[in-house]
């Protein structure tokens, strides 16, 4: 199978996932990065879409409530 020919078996979703998986898999072998630090950010990702990537003033806010209204 040809470049262009995978590009035109895919969707532009898949398509995405493949050009994801490949620059993932060469940078882990590669030893730019480990699978461990990938799963690292990774994690951190899905954690900020579960709380909907609230800015770091709002997190601050939740964890710090008093100082939220200390700057006015």
């Amino acid at each position: 199978m040809t470049f262009q020919e995978a590009l035109d078996l895919m969707g532009r979703d898949e398509s995405f996932r493949a050009t994801i998986y490949a620059m993932n898999t060469l940078l882990i072998e590669k030893g730019i990065y480990t699978s461990e630090e990938f799963q690292s950010l990774f994690i951190e990702h899905a954690i900020n879409f579960k709380n909907h990537f609230r800015g770091k003033s709002q997190r601050l806010a939740e964890i710090f409530p008093e100082a939220a209204h200390a700057n006015p």
